[in-house]
């Protein structure tokens, strides 16, 4: 299969694949690619011989989140259960996953990130959830950051929006390593040879579908009740709307509060 948003690399004779978001710089999670990486998953399953797919960005970031113009009103009813099945769809894959991570983390690509079950990060990269900056939040991050760091860095970067280092994100056990700029991908591909090449993909396929059992119910329990949350009620608010027209308009948002 051919993607038009994805560059898709095998390695290691097949058994590892780098998903790579190619719409550099900013990588934008359009719902075109999340529908392309949803079709590879899907098609990626019938490979047997797999151990590891790795998600990284084009250029000098991983991902600037998704596409504002899709958050309008008129678009984020389609968008966002769409991007929440691709998340399910990451979550639930029986093959183990591997986020690699330089520059900018941001929004739906930091979503994309907590997803995967390891994050290997370049020194310079800086994680955000900056929703509220624009008058909303982020299900996908609201569901999975309480369970995967804690309480307190959950509500720090929804309700904030703040940028954090990726020497933040390994305080709090959300990155698994760091490495310093092109010594990245050596410190990803040692980790491959030592800890995944030598494993059965079967093996590790059972493993990865244990150790997720208990994220996947807690992301399923979750998740409509969130995205109701956001569809239902968020986007009927004026602010939620203000939030989004101003920034796309390149202007500071008028707050109503309401």
């Amino acid at each position: 299969m051919s993607y038009k948003t994805l560059e898709i690399n095998e390695k290691y004779d097949g058994q590892v694949v780098e998903v790579i978001l190619n719409d550099a710089p900013a990588n934008i999670l359009t719902a075109a690619m999340m529908a392309e990486i949803r079709a590879f998953l899907k098609e990626d399953k019938d490979c047997h011989n797999r151990k590891l797919i790795i998600f990284t960005g084009a250029g000098d970031h991983f991902c600037f989140g998704a596409s504002v113009e899709e958050h309008t009103k008129d678009q984020v009813n389609d968008m966002l259960p769409g991007f929440h099945l691709m998340i399910g769809d990451i979550l639930a894959h029986p093959v183990p996953t591997l986020a690699r991570v330089s520059g900018f983390c941001l929004g739906g690509g930091f979503e994309l990130a907590l997803a995967c079950g390891l994050i290997f990060a370049e020194a310079r990269s800086k994680y955000a959830v900056p929703e509220i900056q624009l008058g909303v939040f982020p299900p996908v991050a609201a569901a999975l950051l309480p369970f995967l760091s804690n309480g307190v860095t959950a509500t720090h970067m929804l309700l904030s929006g703040a940028k954090l280092s990726a020497q933040d994100m390994l305080n709090c056990g959300l990155v698994n390593e760091i490495a310093q700029g092109t010594e990245l991908n050596q410190c990803v591909e040692s980790y491959i040879e030592k800890n995944i090449l030598p494993h059965s993909a079967s093996s590790l396929r059972f493993a990865n579908r244990a150790v997720r059992m208990s994220l996947n119910t807690i992301y399923r329990q979750h998740i409509c009740d969130l995205e109701r949350l956001y569809l239902d009620e968020l986007m009927k608010s004026q602010d939620a709307n203000e939030g989004i027209e101003s920034f796309l308009a390149k202007r500071p948002p008028i707050w109503k509060n309401i």
